[in-house]
């Protein structure tokens, strides 16, 4: 009995120190993760993405999954692939939704992260694929501008987007149910990025959002979860 007793306030002691040590790599590696956010020139931005990978995102209306195909345009594939991985699309609003058209989302929660990338563009990719519905491009305003705004396709939108050109490089392969079911209540909410109107989303990231368009469906967390 003796034993016994002297033997469960070490286990309990064990399992407690595991479990601060558990989460004390976590506060560090989200420490990490912010800080090289707010760096948007930081190396771990320029890794190459994996051939084929896959990326999940839990959100309010359910789970997602895309298969990013870096052949079909690998800047695209590398920038948000390294985003996923550090944290910058977790917590983002799903702010752009044209019913059965696009769902468009990238400005980060946290308005720091979301200033600071705002203008780290990077250049254009060929056009090699076509934006069918379920397919997943990077927004942009001007040739070389694409940052961190990307728009599911709800639809088949060659016609329009493909002429631009929109160049996707991932296609939803789970949960295409949840991209058509996410909150398009507000429309174009604070405009488009040729409308010019997103400074007040930049500025106060989450906190804009949720005081002007409260009902938004968000990416509660994003990662990269192989293929």
């Amino acid at each position: 009995m003796r034993v016994t007793m002297s033997f469960l306030p070490v286990r309990l002691c064990l399992g407690l120190c595991l479990s601060l040590g558990v989460t004390a790599a976590v506060l560090s590696q989200s420490s990490l993760d912010r800080q090289r956010l707010l760096t948007p020139t930081d190396p771990a931005f320029t890794v190459a993405a994996p051939a084929v990978s896959r990326v999940r995102f839990d959100t309010t209306k359910g789970p997602l999954v895309i298969e990013i195909v870096r052949a079909w345009a690998p800047r695209g594939a590398d920038r948000f692939v390294n985003l996923v991985r550090h944290g910058y699309y977790d917590e983002a609003k799903l702010f752009r939704v044209r019913p059965g058209t696009w769902v468009q989302f990238g400005i980060a929660a946290d308005p720091q992260v979301a200033q600071a990338w705002r203008t780290a563009t990077f250049p254009d990719d060929p056009f090699r694929e076509t934006n069918a519905r379920g397919t997943i491009s990077f927004a942009f305003a001007v040739p070389d501008g694409r940052t961190t705004q990307v728009f599911i396709n709800l639809k088949d939108n060659a016609a329009s987007h493909d002429k631009e050109p929109f160049v996707p490089f991932g296609r939803v392969v789970e949960g295409m149910d949840v991209a058509d079911a996410f909150n398009a209540e507000y429309r174009e909410g604070i405009g488009g990025i040729r409308a010019g109107q997103q400074d007040a989303g930049f500025a106060g990231g989450n906190a804009f959002f949720d005081r002007e368009f409260p009902r938004l469906d968000v990416i509660r967390r994003a990662t990269v979860v192989g293929r």
